[in-house]
């Protein structure tokens, strides 16, 4: 069940992307050869999906004695090896599944018979080349279609209003059922646990299949043949090239020639509106920022830029070694429940015998590289060699 869920399949034109794609449609073939990186928050989220399966299959599903064991068995399973499990993960997808089950029961209440698709393959290729998605939950119940996906990252709250995956979802489910019922209306849901975010998402068959026809296939014709406008907004947060992309950054430059007439100084209703401008640059200078920094890690140069080892933090390099020594010399009042920190000790010891009583142990760890400009005084890493090579097994300070 984890391989499922971790070799989930992403088109050219998928539904994760498609508010990317739909608003900038050139950016699927751009980016179409740029190999996905995986982070640990990916990792974890597919964790939580598997989780939640497992449990759904118990709650929805008629399950016989042999089936309810292989389910128990895969759950203690879950929570022994899987590395992303703990209360945390636990409590935030019981919630997930509680609402899920609220939602069952409604649509039971609808239709005795109410059809359930747990992880269930939608195809929107009517409408979108090749275009297929997974939906975490479908339900169809006497008229109502209800989509619902579970999003565990807890970093960007994420609405289903106008959310344009979980509308081709909808068309995916629609696509495939409404030959043998009536679906009248589509529910889209987004439950968030770990933000305690849930939204919710209302739109008729009909206002669902002109947005398609209208908004969606005219994009997909565009994006599949690389073709259309580079855009800009918000919808740049995932794509790949957000950072040496020429349409973003010629966006953000034109609001930096932001001009201001009389008065001399900004009103309120100015620096209210330059805020939402100050998000958007802060957002691309750090894209940029980070993008720099892992090219020249690469041994990549950057005009006029260059890796340099940042500053580092002296710290004790055996606490345990230390306290003994402290101990033995009768410096037990800073030792009660923690050792203090190296600066702390120094002011309380001195400076000269403290370094003397923990000789060899005292160390300055190198810093963490960081890309600075050129006429920084500090010497030049060795950027022809991959850095991460180079300090592989390095533990750095975290100052900078």
């Amino acid at each position: 069940m984890s391989q499922a869920h971790a070799e989930r399949a992403h088109a050219l034109l998928s539904a994760s992307g498609a508010s990317r794609w739909i608003n900038c449609p050139p950016s699927a073939r751009l980016t179409e050869h740029i190999p996905d990186t995986r982070s640990e928050y990916a990792d974890e989220g597919t964790a939580a999906h598997e989780l939640s399966e497992i449990k759904l299959r118990r709650s929805l599903y008629p399950c016989n004695s042999q089936e309810r064991k292989r389910l128990a068995d895969a759950l203690e399973q879950f929570k022994a090896t899987n590395p992303y499990y703990g209360p945390e993960m636990e409590n935030a997808v019981q919630d997930y599944v509680d609402l899920v089950n609220e939602r069952f029961m409604e649509a039971k209440a609808r239709s005795s018979d109410a059809v359930v698709l747990l992880e269930g393959q939608l195809d929107f290729s009517e409408w979108v080349p090749d275009g297929y998605g997974t939906g975490d939950v479908v339900f169809i119940s006497d008229g109502v279609l209800e989509i619902i996906d579970l999003k565990y990252g807890k970093g960007v709250p994420v609405s289903a209003i106008g959310n344009a995956q979980m509308r081709l979802y909808a068309l995916g489910a629609w696509s495939g059922y409404s030959y043998l019922y009536d679906i009248q209306e589509i529910r889209m849901t987004i439950v968030q646990p770990r933000l305690d975010n849930i939204s919710t998402d209302v739109i008729s068959a009909d206002g669902l299949l002109e947005w398609a026809d209208t908004v969606v296939k005219p994009a997909a014709v565009l994006a599949d043949a690389g073709e259309g406008e580079f855009k800009a907004g918000d919808h740049c947060r995932w794509c790949k090239v957000k950072a040496t992309c020429r349409a973003r950054a010629d966006a953000n430059m034109a609001a930096l020639e932001y001009e201001f007439r009389d008065p001399a100084l900004l009103t309120l209703a100015e620096i209210g509106s330059i805020l939402f401008v100050a998000e958007q640059l802060k957002a691309w200078a750090k894209d940029v920022e980070e993008y720099a920094f892992e090219q020249a890690k690469a041994g990549h140069k950057i005009p006029q830029w260059k890796l340099v080892e940042g500053r580092s933090n002296r710290k004790i390099a055996d606490e345990e070694e230390a306290v003994r020594r402290l101990g033995s010399a009768g410096v037990t009042e800073f030792l009660k429940t923690k050792l203090l920190p190296l600066g702390d000790l120094e002011k309380q010891v001195g400076k000269k015998k403290l370094a003397k009583m923990l000789d060899g142990l005292i160390v300055k760890p190198p810093g963490k590289p960081v890309l600075v400009p050129e006429s920084d005084k500090r010497p030049e890493l060795n950027s022809l060699n991959s850095i991460d090579d180079e300090f592989a097994n390095e533990e750095f300070s975290d100052a900078v």
